[in-house]
């Protein structure tokens, strides 16, 4: 029976999760972890209600003991990023929290084969904090980094044009945040180039990519943060382990020359199976996305020292 722990089970992005993986029926087991056990509770109950209409799985709350037997280990906690806040600015008020989980993930006794997914913003910055702290493979840390914006960008994307979503295809590369970077050189719909879509125009590019870039603060200070997106994102993610898709997804893991990226991660094509990362795919792409993917590294990567030196000083 596949199991995923959902550390932050308890708050909107860790419910959302387990509503989706729920409805997606491919996983046996959802356990909900938060410190707010009843919010954890409550969530795991209003799940399992659901439980006859949508699949035979076990749905529980509790605590870090679903850590040694989880094939997934999704940590969605952390604090809430405010309307004019950057994804960045969140650093210094969630890495405490953060460094706490991690260690109380590593006192779990993970197994050797599980998946460390992180979704806490700055996913980036905490997605390498966690493969530093934790025992495991690079490849078995990974962050849910683009795949939320690339889903966004389809969605409006998809809207703008009255394309069916299902049949728009675009990626969304580097940081989860302000440096993220468009591919527009392989946007398709249905199989055909966008560009060529007759509505289709440079301002019209520019205008759609900046509203994906803003999404995150524009869902924040509509209805107080996101969840059901951020839900199906990780749902995709999850159920590619889960059935060892390989598929090629967005998501953020420490590089080692991709794109001539080292020691920071972010997002490039990444084929996700059940080993978590089966491999990076370095695409031909434009020079300036393959600059803009280099920039994102580099703003990271300033980031990222500070970061380390922070937690190195706190030990």
């Amino acid at each position: 029976m596949f199991k995923v722990s959902i550390i932050g089970g308890g708050g909107l992005v860790g419910s959302s999760a387990g509503f989706a993986l729920q409805c997606g029926g491919v996983v046996g087991e959802i356990a909900l972890l938060d410190v707010n056990m009843e919010a954890a509770e409550g969530q795991a109950l209003d799940l399992l209600h659901g439980g006859p209409s949508t699949a035979d799985q076990r749905i529980v709350a509790g605590g870090y003991e679903h850590i040694a037997d989880s094939d997934v280990i999704c940590i969605t906690a952390g604090l809430r990023r405010g309307p004019d806040e950057s994804r960045l600015d969140l650093i210094n008020r969630n890495t405490d929290l953060f460094v706490s989980i991690l260690d109380q993930v590593g006192q779990g006794q993970p197994k050797s084969s599980a998946i460390v997914f992180v979704v806490s913003n700055p996913v980036d910055i905490l997605t390498y904090l966690a493969y530093d702290r934790l025992d495991l493979p690079a490849d078995q840390v990974i962050g849910l980094g683009t795949q939320l914006d690339t889903i966004r960008f389809r969605s409006l994307i998809a809207q703008h044009l009255e394309i069916p979503p299902t049949q728009m295809s675009a990626l969304v590369l580097g940081e989860h945040g302000e440096s993220m970077v468009p591919i527009w050189s392989s946007a398709t719909f249905a199989g055909l180039a966008l560009e060529k879509h007759p509505r289709w125009t440079p301002n019209l590019a520019n205008d759609l990519f900046a509203r994906t870039r803003g999404s995150g603060a524009e869902v924040i200070s509509k209805k107080g943060g996101a969840g059901f997106a951020v839900g199906i994102a990780i749902r995709d993610v999850i159920e590619s382990i889960a059935l060892d898709k390989q598929q090629v997804l967005p998501i953020s893991s420490v590089q080692d020359g991709c794109y001539g990226i080292r020691d920071v991660a972010l997002s490039v094509p990444t084929v996700v199976g059940g080993c978590g990362v089966v491999s990076r795919l370095e695409i031909d792409l434009w020079p300036k996305e393959v600059q803009g993917i280099r920039n994102s590294g580099n703003v990271l990567r300033q980031t990222l020292q500070t970061v380390l030196g922070r937690v190195a000083t706190a030990v």
